[in-house]
């Protein structure tokens, strides 16, 4: 069971920006069409791979075995600053459907995809995960400790 539910280290960074232009992709159509019920969806994607990695995960399934391998060899990271992006993703688009279609607070929904489209934007276009500098930083400061990626110790 403990295989299923453990996340691959190291990432092919190619995979991880993929799967971050997929979710850019649906975020944008959400916002434009204030579909917030997209949010939903996303959320369990997210779930899924901070849980198994790209294992049960569509778009991670779909950047792993089906796009990534045609943009060349594959670029290797850190494993647990992805796993961490991964969780802020969850969080974020949780708390937005939670609000969105829970509470109607259709604005919060809204403000979520903003900061996904954001947050996935930098990632796919320009390689720079939020989520692995947030991890960086709780590093840096003692709050993840060293033991947890050893890679990632500068």
């Amino acid at each position: 069971m403990s295989g299923l539910l453990s996340f691959p280290n190291p990432v092919n960074e190619k995979a991880a920006r993929v799967v971050a232009g997929l979710v850019l992709a649906v975020c944008v159509v959400a916002l434009a069409t204030s579909a917030h019920w997209l949010l939903a969806p996303l959320a369990v994607g997210f779930l899924l791979r901070v849980l198994s990695g790209p294992r049960f995960s569509l778009f991670g399934l779909l950047a792993t075995k089906v796009i990534a391998p045609r943009l060349g060899e594959p670029r290797y990271v850190a494993g647990p600053p992805k796993r961490f992006a991964q969780a802020m993703g969850l969080t974020l688009t949780g708390v937005g459907a939670v609000l969105a279609l829970g509470f109607g607070l259709d604005a919060a929904g809204d403000v979520v995809l903003v900061a996904m489209i954001v947050a996935t934007g930098l990632e796919s276009i320009f390689a720079l995960c939020l989520g692995c500098k947030v991890f960086d930083v709780l590093m840096r400061l003692g709050l993840v400790p060293e033991k947890t990626c050893q890679a990632c110790a500068i």
